[in-house]
């Protein structure tokens, strides 16, 4: 399997399909050609190569997700700490933290995931 990742206009596509899945393959090229402008054969071609990727499936017409848009960001976000921050999440919160200022409303909700991650 490739690796996972997309292109931005992969990411667009996908969206598509996150957003209206399960969907039949005709009814999602003629979506992609209407809001991405694109021929039916890019449509087919791009969705070729992502279910090539493992992140979508295409089963007698009816495409379908292999993996939740919420876990392929999951899985970006530890790809980019590991290769940026050498795995370290508190290098990365320490990181962006020097440039943005965290709301107090922010605070409380990495305080509130980190007390679910220890229950």
């Amino acid at each position: 399997m490739e690796e996972i990742r997309l292109g931005a206009v992969e990411s667009r596509f996908a969206d598509i399909i996150w957003q209206n899945e399960p969907i039949l393959s005709s009814q999602l090229a003629r979506l992609a050609g209407q809001q991405l402008g694109w021929k039916k054969s890019t449509a087919y071609t791009i969705l070729r190569r992502l279910c090539d990727r493992g992140i979508f499936q295409n089963d007698s017409g009816t495409v379908t997700s292999l993996i939740s848009k919420e876990d392929f960001f999951a899985l970006q976000s530890e790809k980019f700490v590991d290769e940026t921050f050498g795995g370290s999440l508190p290098a990365f919160v320490a990181a962006f933290g020097r440039r943005k200022k965290l709301s107090d409303s922010e605070l409380e909700q990495l305080q509130q995931m980190i007390r679910q991650m220890r229950g």
